[in-house]
């Protein structure tokens, strides 16, 4: 597999929902469609602190998203950089395709200027946890939200 990271386009709008749509099934969640034209629309946007999206691609097949933001932080002069969504489709994991989205959104940050890298997972999701736990570490924090 000859995996390709390449910026969401406007013309990928079809192949990044289909990825979206698996992200949200796998945590059970759904969104309406505003939420899913408003994200696109934000995904293209170029505001500094707007989303941003990457798509994997095994030759002309999508396989994998990412979203990440950058943003300001409390304890730090430079912004910080939080990976929002990571999906590779079910097929195609264990074969590399989260870690490249990872290090392609790693790559971005430093771009950026920005050495803070963060992401959540569910406490449950073990075979994406065995990827983070070799390319980024827990600090034993844990998510509350309102």
């Amino acid at each position: 597999m000859a995996i390709e990271i390449k910026p969401l386009t406007t013309a990928d709008e079809p192949v990044w929902r289909d990825l979206w749509t698996g992200y949200l099934e796998f945590y059970e969640s759904s969104v309406s469609e505003a939420v899913y034209q408003s994200t696109f629309q934000r995904l293209l946007a170029d505001g500094e602190y707007e989303p941003s999206a990457l798509l994997a691609w095994d030759g002309d097949r999508a396989v994998g998203l990412v979203h990440y933001l950058f943003h300001r932080h409390c304890w730090r002069v430079e912004n910080v950089c939080y990976l929002q969504d990571l999906y590779a489709q079910p097929e195609t994991r264990g074969t590399g395709i989260g870690r490249a989205l990872i290090e392609a959104v790693y790559d971005a940050a430093d771009r950026a200027n920005c050495p803070f890298v963060y992401w959540n997972t569910a406490e449950d999701n073990e075979r994406a946890r065995h990827l983070y736990d070799r390319i980024g570490e827990t600090r034993g924090f844990i998510k509350y939200q309102r």
